[in-house]
């Protein structure tokens, strides 16, 4: 830098500022990346139309209110938070007096909304010419289906997920949650810091149109891969694998009342022979001979190695075959997870103070980057928490203003 010292930076994003008007799961988590690796983020809310993770739980203490649920605040730590009626002109005009701060906005509403207030991309770019603006929503900006409200679970179904989930007796068994939620941010994050490093390089903005639908369908590549080469569709079939077996969850000795399971994935005729004689156990007869034809006789190995496992204490089994070489993991619920000795090394679990919930626990960093690391640095923000910083301190409107913006429902 000119022979001068380069000034310490302490997280990879700071300085960059993100505007965010984007609501329950995708848009939340994409920004929650860049907050928590320190850009400064405005999240604008609605108290007419809350965000509906808001209203869920679990709650603390078990009681429901709108700043109580972890759900929500689990997605927006770091962030700061505003609420403004975008159905009032007067809320436009004071998004629009925020653009020129911004270096992203992130919005996750169907097309028409922002078109609609006149805050879409080709608006705002008048505004700020540099503007990066993505709008994530289930089936993208065009086409046919482009206005179709829904969530996650929706897009699991029509992406295929619910059709592969289950087992082979023909019910439908949907994988857990938003699926698709928990696949789309990482293309936005990687989308955004693409376009910052475009902006760094040329000084020009872009607009990022990311549809859900086509994010999730690249974590099913293989089986569209195959349709195209053999014209094969894939179905449920449980835990069987076409590389491992076995492969699959089973019951070991109950423990206190509760069951446990552990996790299994057989690789080779090495590994199978290796646990064998971890379990003291001999094959029944020659269908397991092979790796080919343990995968041929799934449901016989299954039952035989659910037999030979049944007896076993599950930590006892998955130390003697993880040094036996044998993949295997105990199959852990949430409390075993808070427990758990190697994600309390990371220090993965953090306590922070939220305005009305006090110490409230938060899943740590999914990395850890070694000169720029990033941190949770603020609990969720209240519905409205930072409305006079922002308001007030930024854009300079006067108590009196806000008072008078709050009694017209611009302002909650």
């Amino acid at each position: 830098m000119n022979g001068e010292q380069e000034r310490t930076v302490a997280y990879a994003l700071e300085g960059i500022k993100v505007l965010d008007f984007a609501w329950v799961g995708v848009g939340p988590i994409t920004t929650k990346y860049l907050a928590d690796n320190g850009a400064e983020v405005i999240r604008v809310e609605s108290a007419a139309k809350l965000d509906v993770l808001r209203l869920g739980p679990p709650w603390k203490d078990g009681q429901p209110g709108i700043n109580r649920s972890q759900f929500y605040a689990s997605y927006n730590t770091s962030k700061k938070g505003i609420t403004l009626n975008l159905g009032k002109p007067k809320a436009r005009e004071l998004v629009r007096r925020l653009v020129p701060w911004a270096d992203i906005v992130v919005e996750s509403f169907t097309p028409k909304a922002m078109r609609g207030w006149e805050l879409d991309y080709e608006h705002l770019r008048e505004i700020k010419p540099d503007l990066i603006m993505l709008s994530t929503c289930l089936q993208g900006q065009t086409g046919p289906n482009a206005l179709y409200p829904g969530f996650g679970q929706l897009m699991a179904a029509l992406s295929g997920f619910y059709h592969i989930s289950g087992y082979e007796d023909g019910s439908v068994c949907p994988p857990y949650g938003a699926y698709t939620d928990f696949i789309a941010p990482r293309f936005s994050a990687a989308a955004l810091l693409a376009a910052l490093d475009y902006r760094r390089r040329t000084g020009k903005g872009q607009y990022i149109d990311m549809a859900q639908y086509e994010a999730a369908l690249s974590n099913l590549a293989p089986a569209l891969i195959d349709y195209f080469a053999t014209g094969r569709v894939l179905g449920p079939k449980g835990n069987a694998s076409e590389r491992y077996a076995p492969h699959g969850a089973y019951r070991c000795e109950d423990e206190e009342g509760n069951e446990q399971w552990i996790a299994l994935a057989v690789a080779n005729d090495a590994e199978w022979r290796a646990m064998l004689e971890v379990l003291g156990a001999k094959a029944p007869d020659d269908r397991f001979a092979t790796h080919l034809g343990r995968l041929e006789n799934r449901q016989a190995l299954d039952a035989f190695v659910s037999r030979s496992v049944r007896g076993w204490r599950v930590m006892d089994l998955v130390a003697k075959l993880q040094a036996a070489g044998v993949a295997s993991y105990r199959v852990q619920n949430c409390v075993d997870l808070h427990q758990d000795e190697n994600l309390q090394a990371f220090d993965f679990w953090h306590w922070l103070e939220h305005k009305e919930m006090g110490p409230s626990p938060y899943e740590g960093l999914q990395h850890r980057l070694s000169r720029t690391p990033g941190e949770l640095r603020s609990a969720a923000p209240i519905l409205g928490q930072h409305n006079e910083e922002v308001l007030g301190g930024m854009l300079g409107l006067s108590a009196a203003e806000i008072e008078q913006l709050q009694k017209e429902n611009v302002v909650f």
